[in-house]
C-alpha cells in the first residue's frame, strides 16, 4: 500500500465494507461471480458427471433382499408365570441388543457355514467392478507390505508356521464381506427388525437375508434352552438345600415353644389374650368409677345449700338426670301448689289462710325432696365405692400379668425370629419350586420371543448403485467444487480488474480504461514498406500499416479511440492548472501497452491540430523505434551528444505531423539514467517545449530500472499504465511507492487491454456502464 497521503477526487467511490450493502449489489455480486466463474464451474461440473456416468458403467449392479423379524414377547407367556407389576413393554435398548445379536459374528458364521459362502467367489474375492478391483488390489498389497513388516526378522520356518491356514483366510474374507453388505435397523418405533442383505445376485440375496432371520430364531432358542437347562440344573440341588433348611427352622420353632412352655391360641399367646381382655376391663371399670362419683358430686353440691328449691333449673337438671319417680312426683306437686299460690296471693292477699295453707304444704314438699336426695346420695356413695374396688382389683389383675408377660418378652423375640426365619425357608423353597417347574416346562416347549413375518423374495431391481443419486451427487459436488475452485480463483485474484480497485489501491483517478484490440496481420505489399529515396526528408516519413498503433487513425468512432480521448481530455483539463505539456507514459512491467498508449495518445492530439512530438526514452528497450522507425540510423542518443540536429533525426507521419524522435542503440547502455538526467537531455526538452505543443513521451517501465525516476523534472505529468487483469496490484503499489516523483505529478491510471466482455462481471454494481450496445448508438465500433 502507498505510504503517500494525497488527496484527490474520485468521481465514483467502490463501497466500502463497512457500508450497507444493498439486497440488489448482493444479487448483481453474485452474477458477477457467476459470469466470471461460470466457464471453471461448467468445466468441474461436466467432469464429475462423467466421473459419475463412468462409475455407473463399471460398477456392477447389486440386489437387496429385505426380511422384516418381530419381537413379540407374547408368544413366550404360555408356560411363564404373570410378572405382579402386569406386562412389562421392551425399551429401546432391548431392541438394539437384539439387532446387536444379529449383526454377530456367530450369526454370521452360521449362514456362512450352512450355504457355504467361504466357497463362493463374491464374498472371498476383491470386489467386482473397477473401483472394486482396485481396492481390493491396494488392500492386498497393503496387507501383505504389513504382515513382511511386523514378520521382518522372523526366519522363513517359523513364518509359514505361524502363518495362517488358506481356510482360516477364506473365512475371514467371507466373514468381512457379509458384514460389510449386512443392513440391521429397527422399523420406526415398532418392535420390528428390518434384515437387509446386499448381493450381486437377487436369489443369493433373498436367500442370505431369510438364513440371517432363520440363524437368529434357532440361535435364540438355542441360548434359552441352554440357559433353562443351567437354570434347572441349579435350582434342582438349591431346593434340596431349601428343603432341609425350611424342615430344620420348623423343628426349632416348636422345640422352642414346648421349652418356654409358649401356647397359641387362634394365632395369638394366652398371656397376650389376657393381657388384651384385662385391658378392656380396666377400661370399663374406671369408666364406671368415673360416672359413680359424678352423680356423687353432683348430688352433694346441691345438699351443701341445706335446702332445694324445687323451681330452679340446678334442681330441674338433677331431678331429670336421676330418673327418681318420688322426687318428680313431688317436684310436680310443688309446682302445681306454687302456681296456685301465686294466683291466690295476686287475688286474695298473701295473708290469706288458702295462701299461707299452700305455703305450708310447699315447704313440707321441698323437705320431702330434700331427704331424698340425702337418701339417693347415699346409694351414690355406695355406688362409687363399689366402683372403686372393682377398679382396683382389675388395675391388680392386670399388673399381675404385665409382670408375668415382661418374662416371657425375650423368649417371644426369639421365637419370632425362628419362626421368621422358618417362614423365609419355605418361602424361598416354594419359589424356587415353582421356577425349577418352569424351566423343566420350558426345556420341553421351548418358545422364541422372535418370528419372521416379511420373507425376502427375489428383488425385481437393483439397490446400487442408484443411477439417478448418483448423477445427483456428481452434479452437486461438481457444482461445489466448481464453486469453490471460482471462489479460490476470486480470492487468489491478485492483479487489476475494476477501477474502483485502482481508485482504492493506488489512490490515484483512473482516468480511462482502454479495450483489448487484436493486431492485424501486417500486409506483404511494398506499398506498406518504408520508401527509399535520395530526398533525406522522404527517407524520414512514417508509413502506416494495419497494426494496433495507427487504431485512432483508422477507426477514430472505436471505442479505443474514446478511451484515448479520455486520457486528452484529462490532460487538458491538468493543462487548465498548470503547465502540462511533456506527459510521460510509463508502467511497473514491460509489456502493458504504454508503448501503444503513448503513440495512439500523440496521434489523437495530432489529428485535432496540435503540433505534438512522441520521443522515445526508453534507452534500455525502444520498442517503439522499432515499431515505428527500424531503419532510423540516428535519433536521441545523438542529439544529446551533439552529433546531430534535432531536425536531422525527427520522422514525420505524413497524415497529421506528428513527429517522432526515435531512439537508435547500437549496444545496451548501462548509464541510461544518467543521460537522461544530464543537462543536454533538459536543454533538448526545453526546446521541444518552444517548439511543440505536447510532448509525448515514451518512458521505461517503473520497476526494472530507475529511469524514469532520473528524468522526474522534465515531465509535467505522468499516465501510469496498468494492464487489465495480468499487472499484480503490489508489484504497481511497490513501483508507484517507490517513485515519489511519478506518483507527485501523477494524471491518472489507465487500465489497458480490458476484455470488455469481462470487464462488466467484475464491475458487478455498475456493469451496465460497460455495455457495448450504449456506445453504438453514437456511432462508436470496434
Amino acid at each position: 500500500m502507498l505510504q503517500i497521503n494525497k488527496s484527490r477526487l474520485v468521481p465514483e467511490q467502490a463501497p466500502s465494507v463497512s457500508e450497507f450493502v444493498s439486497p440488489a449489489e448482493i444479487y448483481a455480486a453474485i452474477v458477477g461471480f457467476v459470469r466470471r466463474q461460470l466457464s471453471v464451474i461448467v468445466v468441474v461440473l461436466l467432469f464429475t458427471l462423467v466421473l459419475g456416468a463412468v462409475y455407473l458403467f463399471t460398477a456392477p449392479p447389486r440386489y437387496t433382499g429385505q426380511a422384516v423379524l418381530v419381537i413379540d414377547t407374547h408368544n413366550s407367556k404360555l408356560f411363564q408365570a404373570e410378572s405382579p407389576f402386569g406386562e412389562l413393554p421392551m425399551d429401546s435398548a432391548t431392541v438394539d441388543t437384539q439387532i446387536e445379536i444379529i449383526k454377530s459374528q456367530n450369526i454370521a458364521l452360521s449362514v456362512i457355514k450352512d450355504l457355504h459362502l467361504n466357497e463362493d467367489p463374491e464374498f472371498i474375492s476383491p470386489g467386482a467392478g473397477l473401483v472394486g478391483t482396485i481396492v481390493g488390489v491396494i488392500t492386498n498389497t497393503l496387507t501383505g507390505a504389513i504382515t513382511d513388516l511386523l514378520t521382518f526378522g522372523v526366519p522363513s520356518g517359523e513364518k509359514t508356521t505361524n502363518r495362517p491356514s488358506p481356510e482360516f483366510w477364506l473365512m475371514q474374507s467371507a466373514l468381512g464381506t457379509f458384514q460389510s453388505h449386512l443392513a440391521v435397523k429397527r422399523v420406526g418405533l415398532t418392535y420390528a427388525i428390518d434384515i437387509d442383505f446386499e448381493s450381486l445376485s437377487p436369489d443369493r440375496a433373498a436367500q442370505i437375508a431369510n438364513a440371517v432371520a432363520d440363524a437368529y430364531v434357532v440361535d435364540a432358542l438355542e441360548a434359552k434352552y441352554q440357559t433353562t437347562r443351567r437354570a434347572a440344573i441349579w435350582l434342582q440341588d438349591r431346593l434340596k438345600e431349601l428343603r432341609e433348611e425350611s424342615a430344620n427352622a420348623e423343628r426349632a420353632v416348636i422345640d422352642y415353644k414346648t421349652k418356654n412352655n409358649i401356647i397359641d391360641t387362634g394365632g395369638r399367646l394366652m398371656n397376650e389374650q389376657q393381657l388384651a381382655e384385662l385391658n378392656s376391663a380396666l377400661i370399663q371399670a374406671r369408666a364406671q368409677t368415673a360416672e359413680a362419683k359424678a352423680r356423687l358430686d353432683r348430688v352433694q353440691q346441691i345438699l351443701v345449700a341445706g335446702d332445694i328449691d324445687p323451681t330452679a333449673a340446678a334442681a330441674a337438671t338433677v331431678t331429670d338426670t336421676l330418673h327418681n319417680d318420688v322426687i318428680t312426683k313431688l317436684r310436680e306437686q310443688y309446682l302445681e301448689y306454687d302456681a296456685r299460690a301465686s294466683d291466690w296471693a295476686t287475688k286474695y292477699g298473701a295473708t290469706h289462710l288458702a295462701v299461707v295453707n299452700l305455703r305450708n304444704q310447699m315447704r313440707e314438699l321441698r323437705r320431702s325432696i330434700f331427704q331424698e336426695l340425702q337418701r339417693i346420695a347415699e346409694t351414690y356413695k355406695s355406688d362409687y365405692e363399689i366402683a372403686k374396688t372393682r377398679e382396683e382389683s382389675v388395675q391388680k389383675s392386670l399388673n399381675q400379668i404385665v409382670t408375668e408377660s415382661q418374662t416371657t418378652n425375650q423368649a417371644q423375640v426369639t421365637l419370632h425370629d425362628l419362626q421368621s426365619s422358618a417362614e423365609s425357608y419355605r418361602s424361598l423353597y416354594d419359589n424356587f419350586l415353582q421356577h425349577y417347574m418352569e424351566s423343566v416346562q420350558q426345556q420341553s416347549f421351548p418358545v422364541s420371543e422372535s418370528r419372521l413375518i416379511t420373507q425376502a423374495t427375489r428383488p425385481l431391481g437393483k439397490s446400487s448403485p442408484k443411477s439417478q443419486l448418483v448423477l445427483e451427487l456428481a452434479m452437486l459436488g461438481g457444482l461445489i467444487v466448481g464453486i469453490g475452485i471460482g471462489v479460490l480463483r476470486d480470492i487468489s485474484d491478485r492483479v487489476f480488474r475494476t477501477t474502483a480497485q485502482v481508485a482504492e489501491r493506488l489512490q490515484a483517478d483512473c482516468i480511462s480504461v482502454i479495450p483489448l484490440m487484436r493486431d492485424s496481420p501486417k500486409p506483404n505489399s511494398r506499398d506498406d514498406q518504408p520508401r527509399s529515396s535520395a530526398d533525406p526528408a522522404i527517407q524520414r516519413l512514417i508509413t502506416r500499416d494495419k497494426s494496433l498503433l495507427w487504431t485512432v487513425a483508422d477507426s477514430p468512432l472505436s471505442r479505443f479511440a474514446e478511451s484515448i480521448r479520455a486520457i486528452k481530455v484529462a490532460a487538458d483539463l491538468a493543462n487548465a492548472i498548470k503547465a502540462n505539456k511533456v506527459i510521460g507514459i510509463t508502467s511497473s512491467l514491460p509489456n502493458e501497452g504504454k508503448s501503444t498508449v503513448a503513440i495512439s495518445l500523440a496521434e489523437l492530439i495530432a489529428a485535432g491540430g496540435s503540433r505534438v512530438v512522441l520521443v522515445d526514452c526508453d534507452l534500455r528497450n525502444p520498442s517503439l523505434s522499432r515499431k515505428l522507425t527500424p531503419q532510423a540510423p540516428a535519433g536521441l542518443l545523438e542529439v544529446i551528444s551533439g552529433k546531430s540536429n534535432l531536425d536531422d533525426v525527427l520522422w514525420t507521419e505524413p497524415a497529421t505531423g506528428l513527429g517522432v524522435l526515435p531512439a537508435v542503440l547500437p549496444s545496451r547502455l548501462a548509464h541510461s539514467s544518467e543521460i537522461l538526467a544530464s543537462q543536454a537531455t533538459r536543454a533538448m526538452f526545453e526546446k521541444l517545449r518552444e517548439v511543440y505543443d505536447y510532448i509525448i513521451v515514451d518512458l521505461s517501465p517503473l520497476a526494472p530500472v530507475v529511469d524514469v525516476r532520473a528524468m522526474t523534472h522534465l515531465v509535467d505529468s505522468f499516465v501510469f499504465v496498468v494492464e487489465w487483469g495480468r499487472t499484480k496490484i503490489d508489484v504497481a503499489e511497490h513501483a508507484l511507492g517507490s517513485a515519489r516523483g511519478v506518483y507527485e505529478n501523477l494524471l491518472g491510471i489507465v487500465l489497458n487491454k480490458a476484455d470488455m466482455n469481462a470487464f462488466a462481471r467484475y464491475e458487478s454494481y455498475r456493469g451496465n456502464y460497460y455495455y457495448n450496445r450504449y456506445y453504438a448508438r453514437y456511432g462508436y465500433t470496434d
